[in-house]
């Protein structure tokens, strides 16, 4: 074998600068980030088996739907006393009287007669009154609401309204509030306890509303003869 050949490529590359070639399998590879002490920064998603992505925050528009979880509970304690006394007493007296003759013939004189008691009465008026009133009150319904307003901040204006016809009866329910989309869940629920400005209007109408209430009369009964 000549060794004229490989003499010429041994000087060749001992006097030729210095060539550095790339493989096609590190070109694949991504070189780890590294702190300020030179260790490479591992995130937790590439260590952990358990990792969970968490979701990104979802934007609420106006028109969307959410359901409202309504549980409101109210109670009312009131309690009255009165108690009034009332006394008069009075008297009149007739000592005399205008002779009727002398009052014709223009002249006034009066008849001598004996005291007579024209008026005596007495009153006397005692009241007492007392009274308790207490009232509990407990709601519990779910309700599906609109978003009418997205304000500045990112608070949400909620409006809800459901109506139920049974039997010619007819029960109104209104609500509305404001919220923040960050309480509102990823089931897109939110308590009513949540909402600021809550506002509840219950209405009933129908015979059994109009039977249940007081007449005119009894109305004014009531309030003539209050005491």
């Amino acid at each position: 074998m000549n060794p004229a050949p490989l003499l010429s490529i041994a000087a060749i590359s001992l006097l030729s600068p210095g060539v550095f070639a790339q493989s096609l399998f590190l070109a694949q590879e991504q070189i780890p980030a590294v702190d300020e002490t030179a260790a490479p920064m591992v995130s937790v998603q590439q260590v952990s088996l358990v990792y969970v992505e968490p979701p990104e925050p979802r934007v609420i528009q106006q028109h969307d739907i959410v359901t409202i979880i309504i549980d409101e509970t109210s109670s009312m304690t009131s309690s009255q006393k009165l108690e009034t006394d009332k006394q008069s007493k009075g008297d009149a007296q007739l000592n005399s009287l205008i002779n009727a003759l002398a009052l014709l013939e223009l002249r006034i004189a009066s008849s001598d007669i004996s005291s007579v008691d024209l008026l005596d009465f007495n009153a006397k008026r005692n009241y007492t009154g007392e009274g308790d009133y207490e009232r509990k009150d407990k709601f519990t319904a779910r309700i599906t609401a609109q978003v009418l307003e997205v304000k500045p901040n990112g608070t949400l204006v909620l409006q809800a309204v459901k109506r139920i016809t049974k039997d010619d009866e007819i029960q109104t329910l209104v609500l509305s509030g404001v919220v923040r989309s960050e309480d509102i869940t990823e089931q897109n629920t939110i308590l009513s306890s949540q909402m600021a400005n809550l506002t509840l209007d219950l209405q009933n109408e129908g015979e059994l509303k109009d039977t249940s209430e007081k007449g005119l009369l009894t109305k004014v009964l009531d309030t003539v003869f209050a005491f």
